[in-house]
């Protein structure tokens, strides 16, 4: 091959290869600057993970790649989930939520993770209570410790439908509840000896009694009242036709009669 050529295929090889790497390049900024600031994308062992550890988020990303395997949203300011949160992730098995300031969960924030998530850290925010069903059918391992709690029947029934993290349930702690001698301990050890639900019940049944025997005593108080009206009534009538001359008198209770029949 003459000398010419050879120089010229050279050059259109290396012109091919900086375009393709200009390309790349361009891409990889574009990618880059789709993502919030302080969040990026990995790999960590084998799973794609994306980062948004302490990047002053206050909402949950919404360019998160679709194909992550595990999202940190950890060390944040995010308030609120709102219903179908990560509803785009497919994929995800881990998710981290702690050290935020989530203080609340919309129904069907999870929705869609259910069947493949294995992890969820709500550790340390500020839940004070949840719905029932707000991890209805989530099969992940979930971490609560180091809230505010309420400890009442609402936080008994959420126990009751969650699978805690191991180790985490010693840290479940009643920041307030209705009986002041609750306050600071684990919640696990004082449902050991209080169903908060079945005092809810009985609470519930003596409100329903004494709103019935309520009710009760006014239509007897009414019925009594309605009785000694027309009692009262009677005797001033028969005292009226006492006072009458006597004709007069026979010419009322004739007419009283004739009334009557």
């Amino acid at each position: 091959m003459p000398a010419a050529e050879r120089v010229l295929l050279r050059s259109v090889t290396m012109w091919l290869l900086l375009q393709s790497l200009l390309l790349l390049l361009a891409s990889c900024l574009r990618s880059a600057a789709a993502f919030p600031k302080g969040c990026y994308p990995s790999e960590e062992e084998g799973l794609k993970t994306f980062r948004c550890s302490n990047a002053q988020l206050t909402e949950v990303p919404r360019d998160i790649p679709n194909d992550t395997n595990k999202l940190y949203l950890d060390s944040n300011r995010i308030p609120f989930l709102p219903r179908d949160a990560f509803r785009d992730l497919p994929l995800l098995l881990e998710l981290d939520l702690s050290h935020n300031a989530i203080a609340g969960v919309e129904s069907g924030a999870f929705r869609g993770l259910t069947d493949h998530l294995h992890s969820l850290d709500l550790s340390s925010n500020r839940l004070v209570s949840l719905s029932k069903d707000t991890f209805s059918n989530l099969k992940a391992k979930v971490n609560l410790s180091d809230n505010p709690w309420m400890c009442d029947c609402r936080l008994q029934e959420l126990i009751r439908t969650v699978d805690l993290a191991a180790g985490s349930s010693g840290s479940i702690v009643c920041e307030s509840s209705a009986q002041e001698e609750h306050v600071g301990k684990a919640f696990l050890q004082v449902i050991a000896d209080t169903d908060f639900c079945n005092v809810y019940k009985k609470t519930t049944d003596i409100a329903m009694l004494v709103t019935m025997f309520g009710w009760f005593a006014m239509v007897i108080s009414y019925l009594v009242y309605y009785v000694r009206q027309n009692q009262e009534d009677a005797r001033r009538h028969l005292e009226y036709l006492k006072s009458l001359p006597s004709k007069q008198r026979r010419s009322e209770e004739s007419s009283t009669i004739s009334t009557v029949v």
